[in-house]
């Protein structure tokens, strides 16, 4: 027999809950929320659904643009999207109700519920798949692996376990943090034997049903959902379909759907003890302390952050044909979610959540307007700026009229003024920064990261030092360079170029220039970064691509025949 666990919160929370100051959104939240929506989404394309709510209570929802652009039917807060990774967090809550229930332990091993899992994956606890750093390979990081000819097809738990289950471990259990789809396919699986049923099956029996989540479902059935939104992607033509995707390969790491209404409903209960105890909800909002003393902010499928200074627990979700945001911020009891029907929206679900939350703390983020660049007063801020803790640098440099910042490891950030020293990264950042001058003269930038108050002050620490001298290098050797790499964040792709230089290129990314800077190293500029070429018996077998302190692989790919 399942059943939904229901827990009440402990005395202590009851107490700080009802010791909190009352605290009231904005009267002009709809006003002002309904002007972001329509500022940062089109009407006649893919849309976003957005819920704002106040001790449960929704203070504002809103719909923007096509649920399905053919048909022109508009998104409502109640259209249903594809959740992707926001699905982790019920994933990790059905485990926390296992846990409560003495029908598992965090520190069992894989082993234990799948005895023929390889090692060192088979050592990894479930405490390490739910935060993260169980080392096992995360199927969508394989090189090539997501196309369609793998995505759009019907896999059984066992059969998608046998994509990655005899790869190499990137690393050993507990050894570091790296977000990993492949655990929580594995929680998926645990869940699977312990109860009996499918994983989304659990889901549905023991939160959504008891929660009268009537859209919180297996994206299997997604076809028979009424509301359903269609998932959308940007073509070189324009708006197109998604990729295809069978919802049995995001599995319990990202293939449950559902409304903004039914996620708020869901977070309401998840934060205030009616899914999981006390004990388990303070496991699964706690950072995930690492092996050299820091802390990864991450608990069991909620991430910790802040928005414009306040603690909050979000996550985020990208899958095919869909991108989603929800924010939730606990001294207030404020809650956000924003779900577009697009994995590369007009707008940005994660920026809007912010927004949003930040216009109902009373506290919005500020917005900048284009102005005219003085390029005489800001020449002599242009020049290298010191990190603070020796995180290395930021250059903030001009090339053809425009300014840019580059941090180190990093891509280069064009910036625009916007008057009175401050710069902003355009409509789809929250980053800006200002440029002063103190008592004695020093030249500092104040770089507000992600819009929060407080600033990050480097000091300029002289200028850019000359690139290092470009080389000619034949053609026929560069030739030897072009092809097809494969990585382990996918295949990298080195290309001759129409100026006959080289261009590098990250499956999924824009292609970059290289400089070289001898016969076998060359520099992007772009990103910060260095390639360099290595060969055995006279032929180029991989390259490693140096960034940011460090260092990856890629080996070259045969040619085709007849190539």
């Amino acid at each position: 027999m399942t059943f939904a666990l229901k827990f009440a919160l402990t005395t202590a929370a009851c107490a700080a809950l009802a010791g909190a100051p009352a605290f009231a959104v904005p009267a002009d939240l709809r006003e002002k929320a309904e002007a972001e929506l329509a500022r940062s989404w089109p009407a006649d394309g893919p849309g976003v659904a957005a819920i704002v709510t106040e001790g449960g209570e929704a203070v504002f929802a809103g719909g923007r643009g096509l649920a399905d652009v053919e048909a022109r039917t508009p998104v409502t807060p109640q259209t249903v999207f594809r959740l992707g990774s926001i699905t982790k967090q019920f994933t990790a809550a059905v485990i926390m109700q296992l846990v409560a229930e003495g029908r598992l332990s965090l520190d069992d091993p894989l082993s234990r519920f799948l005895p023929d899992y390889p090692q060192p994956g088979a050592g990894a606890t479930v405490r390490q798949l739910l935060n993260h750093t169980s080392g096992v390979q995360s199927y969508t990081g394989i090189p090539g692996w997501m196309v369609e000819a793998n995505t759009n097809r019907a896999y059984t738990t066992e059969e998608l376990i046998a994509v990655f289950r005899a790869l190499p471990s990137p690393s050993q259990p507990g050894e570091r943090w790296a977000y990993n789809n492949s655990g929580y396919v594995l929680l998926g699986a645990i869940i699977e034997r312990v109860t009996n049923m499918p994983w989304h099956r659990a889901v549905e029996e023991r939160i959504a049903t008891p929660l009268r989540l009537r859209t919180i479902r297996g994206g299997t059935g997604e076809g028979e959902m009424p509301l359903m939104a269609r998932g959308y992607t940007a073509g070189p033509d324009g708006v197109r379909p998604a990729m295809l995707i069978h919802m049995s390969v995001p599995h319990a790491a990202g293939a449950l759907i559902g409304s903004v209404e039914d996620l708020a409903r869901w977070a309401q209960a998840l934060h205030h003890g009616e899914v999981v105890d006390a004990a388990g909800y303070a496991r699964m909002i706690a950072p995930t302390p690492m092996p050299s003393g820091d802390s990864a902010p991450y608990g069991f499928g909620l991430r910790l952050g802040e928005v414009r200074g306040r603690r909050a627990i979000e996550h985020a979700g990208g899958i095919f044909g869909g991108s989603t945001e929800s924010v939730y911020l606990p001294d207030q009891n404020l809650f956000v979610a924003v779900f577009a029907n697009s994995d590369s929206p007009a707008g940005s679900p994660g920026l809007t959540a912010r927004r949003l939350a930040a216009l109902a703390l009373g506290d919005p983020y500020p917005t900048f307007e284009l102005a005219t660049l003085d390029m005489a007063a800001v020449e002599p801020f242009l020049g290298v700026y010191t990190l603070p803790d020796g995180a290395g640098e930021r250059r903030f440099f001009a090339r053809d009229g425009k300014l840019f910042t580059q941090r180190s490891g990093g891509n280069e950030l064009e910036a625009f003024a916007a008057g009175d020293g401050r710069y902003f990264y355009g409509a789809q950042s929250l980053t800006w920064f200002r440029l002063e001058r103190d008592a004695a003269g020093a030249m500092a930038m104040l770089m507000y990261q992600n819009g929060e108050p407080e600033a990050e002050r480097t000091l300029r620490a002289g200028p850019i030092p000359p690139e290092a001298a470009a080389v000619a290098v034949a053609r026929e050797t560069l030739a030897t360079y072009a092809g097809r790499y494969a990585s382990p964040i996918g295949p990298v792709t080195i290309a001759l170029a129409d100026n006959g230089g080289l261009t590098i290129q990250v499956e999924g990314q824009p292609a970059f220039a290289m400089r070289a800077t001898s016969s076998t190293e060359f520099a992007v500029g772009a990103v910060s970064a260095r390639v360099v070429f290595h060969s055995e018996a006279g032929r180029i077998t991989r390259l490693v691509i140096h960034q940011g302190g460090r260092e990856l692989p890629a080996t070259k790919e045969a040619a085709p025949p007849g190539s």
